[in-house]
């Protein structure tokens, strides 16, 4: 299962990273507030089940869009939390992916292993990549085509993000 993750992860990396670059191919895009609330959001959330994910937690910096002065400073948010996110899938045992855990954002806090909070924090950068993606082709621009069977059919390539 933990190697079905490894692949989530890598393949929302390199997702993440061609709806960025789609978007600077498009500059109108990143001047878009729907666009960037989610970009925020998305970024957010990943940056979110991290922590609650995590081992050791520290306390979780709750950043708003306004945080970030330029749409670069939220890319490279964006971009630290996924390697995070992908250093932590690829250290967890199976034994620890099963733990349960409290995600404290839900009333009462949702119950879930590890796993499913990692499978549902891939899942949501997805929903919302789909969202941004039908904006981007409202804009004019074209969105990438990122599903994760095309990611495969391309040999699992890396994110590249500039």
């Amino acid at each position: 299962m933990l190697s079905y993750l490894d692949e989530l992860y890598a393949h929302q990396e390199w997702a993440d990273a061609e709806h960025w670059r789609a978007f600077a191919a498009h500059p109108a895009a990143l001047e878009d507030k729907a666009i960037r609330e989610r970009l925020h959001h998305i970024h957010l959330v990943q940056h979110g089940f991290l922590w609650v994910t995590s081992p050791t937690r520290p306390e979780f910096v709750f950043k708003k869009l306004e945080d970030f002065p330029s749409m670069a400073d939220l890319k490279k948010y964006g971009q630290e939390g996924l390697w995070h996110l992908n250093e932590f899938v690829k250290s967890l045992d199976p034994a620890r992916a099963e733990v349960i855990i409290d995600v404290p954002w839900f009333r009462p806090p949702a119950k879930i292993s590890i796993r499913q909070a990692l499978t549902q924090a891939a899942m949501h950068s997805h929903y919302h990549r789909g969202q941004n993606a039908t904006r981007l082709r409202e804009l004019g621009g074209v969105p990438p085509l990122t599903d994760f069977i095309a990611w495969l059919h391309k040999g699992q390539p890396p994110a590249q993000w500039d």
